[in-house]
């Protein structure tokens, strides 16, 4: 018994002397092992004598008990331990200000388009919207473009497959023509029917990518018609926007001659910046004209009585404009070091 008692002495010792799970384990092989103190002791209770095994029996089954019980202190210990050694090591301070979730913020482009349709709101005109697969019809034959056209062809156009007619659009334009109806339909019965202010935002699609292009980009389309419309219209309007867009009132903007065949005359609308990295240099921003007589028509508009202007531009490019963005590509990318800076 003496010998039992030394052997639970020396295993508790052991235990509270060790700091390791894998070494605690190890300890305990020695004693509760195979080959262990107490196994040993177990097996050698079959050569005691009869009076004396029922005893020697009961003391070692105690003393494993004891032993299990001390080896299991330890290994809670050990876990304790460990996981207080965790915890310190991620400790948080909880005097510092919480981080909370990251806001997210409108993309760039659709900032600028919000911006231009609130300038345009400020001067009457409303916005316009219409489909973005559209019938070959409003995008190219209304807008007197003809079939022969080049704009037509497969290189610049998105075509649908077994839907012939059907295409995605290359411009807003088509709005011009679906409103242009509509609104003839609702005032036409008039005898003075109320002027058409609108301007057509939207996505578009032509066969196109770069750092300047994208198969896919937005463009603004405006229309005026109503009686005594004339060219001098258009110029206020466009320079007055575009100083009010760009914030400066030193802006220059020139009338280049151009071609559309939706417009004549036609022109394209270049700005001049006065200061920063774009000083000196004139920068195409827009086209324009006077509405050609054949597209007032096909909207149902009498061209002998009434006459409008018409421009189109794309947001994008005043988007990179406005904040000095030099690639198309990153307004798509999804890349989110890109977009969080308008945030």
């Amino acid at each position: 018994m003496q010998h039992i008692e030394q052997l639970i002495s020396a295993a508790t010792t052991e235990f509270a002397g060790v700091n390791d799970a894998a070494q605690l384990e190890q300890a305990k092989a020695r004693y509760l092992g195979k080959s262990g103190s107490l196994t040993e002791l177990l097996k050698g209770l079959g050569k005691m004598p009869a009076e004396e095994r029922r005893s020697a029996g009961a003391a070692i089954n105690r003393a494993k008990d004891q032993i299990e019980a001390s080896l299991n202190t330890r290994r809670e210990a050990i876990k304790r331990a460990a996981l207080e050694a965790q915890l310190d090591a991620s400790a948080l301070d909880i005097t510092l200000p919480g981080r909370g979730r990251g806001r997210g913020g409108l993309h760039p482009a659709i900032r600028t388009l919000e911006r231009i349709q609130e300038l345009f709101r400020s001067i009457g005109f409303e916005v316009a919207d219409g489909p973005e697969i559209e019938e070959d019809w409003y995008n190219f034959t209304a807008l007197n473009t003809p079939e022969n056209h080049p704009a037509r062809s497969m290189h610049d156009t998105f075509y649908l497959e077994d839907a012939p007619g059907v295409l995605l659009r290359t411009h807003t334009s088509p709005v011009q023509i679906r409103y242009m109806k509509a609104h003839v339909a609702r005032y036409g019965h008039l005898e003075h029917m109320p002027e058409i202010r609108i301007i057509a935002p939207g996505r578009v699609y032509r066969v196109d990518s770069d750092a300047t292009h994208s198969p896919m980009f937005h463009q603004v389309e405006g229309l005026w018609v109503g009686e005594n419309v004339c060219f001098a219209d258009l110029k206020g309007v466009a320079a007055d926007f575009l100083r009010r867009f760009f914030e400066s009132d030193d802006l220059k903007v020139r009338f280049r001659p151009s071609f559309f065949p939706f417009t004549e005359p036609s022109a394209e609308i270049d700005v001049a910046f006065m200061s920063g990295t774009m000083e000196g240099r004139w920068l195409e921003i827009a086209g324009c004209g006077m509405v050609h007589p054949n597209v007032l028509r096909n909207g149902g508009i009498d061209p002998e009585r009434y006459t409008g202007f018409a421009f189109g531009m794309g947001p994008d490019r005043l988007t990179m404009l406005r904040y000095g963005i030099d690639d198309l590509r990153l307004f798509y990318d999804g890349d989110l070091r890109f977009l969080a800076q308008f945030n």
